[in-house]
Formats: structure tokens, sequence, C-alpha cells
């Protein structure tokens, strides 16, 4: 409300972003990979929990970073972010190939498989309802994220990188 500053943040440099990449890429190849989709999808869900348990300091810290209303962030903004994560928590173990039948003698099949590490840009509007739209199809496919928020609303998604730590 009075421009001024509410905290700092660190900027990350390129030798930060090289190593948040190699990070993700070592967690896409390690205990990532290895967990089926029935578990990627119980992380997810576990995130929606958290982001409700969580919801009061996340409505705050919307607030404070944006300017919404307390009512946008506490009774939209939060709730609609945990429903993002559960909505994705179903469709993870529900990403299948398919066999397509072909003319000749041909076995032709689709396998869905991880991308890999994903960088997502997020806007300053509406900052953990747009990073959820992006980071939890993008986890419930089994690929891993590196996040970039607004540098004028970063503090809900350094509290998202928390939950989603604490969610496993």
């Amino acid at each position: 409300a009075t421009g001024d500053p509410i905290t700092q943040v660190y900027e990350a440099s390129e030798k930060d972003v090289n190593l948040a990449v190699q990070a993700a890429r070592k967690a896409l190849e390690g205990p990532w990979k290895k967990l089926s989709a029935s578990d990627r999808g119980k992380i997810l869900w576990k995130i929606g929990d958290l982001i409700l348990k969580y919801a009061e300091e996340l409505a705050y810290l919307e607030t404070l970073d944006s300017g919404k209303t307390i009512f946008e962030s506490s009774k939209i903004d939060i709730p609609h972010t945990a429903d993002v994560f559960h909505y994705y928590a179903g469709w993870a173990d529900k990403i299948q190939g398919e066999t397509i039948p072909v003319k000749g003698n041909f076995f032709n099949y689709t396998l869905r498989e991880p991308v890999g590490v994903v960088a997502q840009i997020i806007p300053w509007n509406f900052p953990l309802s747009l990073a959820s739209w992006k980071v939890a199809p993008a986890l419930a496919c089994g690929n891993t994220v590196i996040l970039k928020p607004a540098e004028q609303t970063p503090l809900t998604a350094l509290k998202l990188g928390e939950i989603c730590q604490e969610a496993g």
C-alpha cells in the first residue's frame, strides 16, 4: 500500500540457475523417477492438504505481496490453489500410453513419459494460483520443476517450495 519494501529476496545468478537445473535433473533421475505415478499423486494430494493447513499464512503472504484483499486471498486464491493440486493428484496415475491400430504388420503405440526439467515463469498478478496451474500438472506427469516467480511477488512461491519439501 505504501510502496515501501516488505522484505528482500535473493536474486539468482547464472551460476545459481545452473545449480538449480543440476539439482532438478538429479531429482528427476533419482528419487522422483523411482516414484510410481500413484505415489506422485499422493504427494500432490499432500501438497494440496498442506496448502489448506497453511492457508492463513499463505493468504497473508499473498495479500502482503500482491496487494489483494485478504478476502480474495483467503477465500478464493488459497482454496483454488489447493483444489488444483488435488485435481492433478487424481491425474497422476491416469496418464497412459495407448496402442493405435495401423494398416500392415506393425505395432504402434504411444508412450507418455516426463519431458524432464521444466522451467516455469510466474507472473505477478495471481502468483500462487498461477504457480499451481503450472507446477501441479508438471509434477503429475513426472517432471521436475524450476520456478521463477515474479520479482514483485515471490513470497508465496517461496512458501510453496517449503510446502513441496514438507510433502516429500
